[in-house]
């Protein structure tokens, strides 16, 4: 009994007739959601490094300007200039910063302050220019809506009630003297 049940699964392993269907049906999915998911990570981390460098040459215009007092608007400004590819910039870039103090250093609350298009518009949470001398901290939030919402990372990313998830970036410097 037990040969011939060797001997008829043997032949049909053996057997190369027929089609791949059905190792197709189960390998595509898995390669499919891999190109999803390879996508939608090229893409955060594209913007999130964009995000990183338009905040680097604000904060070195902050930190080396001419006396003026930075202003929340025009930081915002010279972010998104800077941060070139990174779609509706000015109206999903929210800033905060505050100034720190090195010995009892507390840092930015946990939760950032980002925009939800659900909500109505809060103010800015807290934004002080800074005096010369002084540690700064400054957090930038970016709101985006992911490629493939439901793919592979897309549905492992945490979004708002709008479906948008979020980029953080986090900077501290310290203001030059006049």
């Amino acid at each position: 009994m037990i040969t011939s049940i060797k001997s008829f699964l043997g032949s049909k392993a053996l057997d190369e007739s027929g089609s791949a269907s059905v190792e197709f049906v189960l390998i595509f999915p898995v390669y499919l959601s891999m190109l999803l998911m390879s996508i939608e990570l090229g893409f955060v981390t594209m913007r999130h490094t964009l995000i990183e460098r338009g905040l680097d040459i604000a904060v070195r215009e902050v930190r080396l300007g001419t006396g003026e007092v930075p202003q929340h608007d025009a930081i915002k400004d010279l972010v998104c200039a800077n941060a070139i590819m990174v779609l509706s910039c000015k109206e999903k870039l929210r800033l905060e910063m505050r100034p720190a103090d090195p010995f009892a250093f507390t840092s930015l609350d946990t939760t950032a302050d980002c925009t939800d298009a659900a909500e109505p518009a809060k103010p800015v949470r807290a934004f002080v220019p800074g005096v010369a001398n002084q540690l700064m901290l400054l957090r930038a939030c970016y709101k985006y809506e992911p490629l493939f919402p439901k793919a592979a990372l897309g549905s492992a990313l945490s979004k708002d009630a709008s479906g948008e998830a979020s980029i953080i970036s986090l900077t501290a410097f310290v203001q030059e003297p006049n």
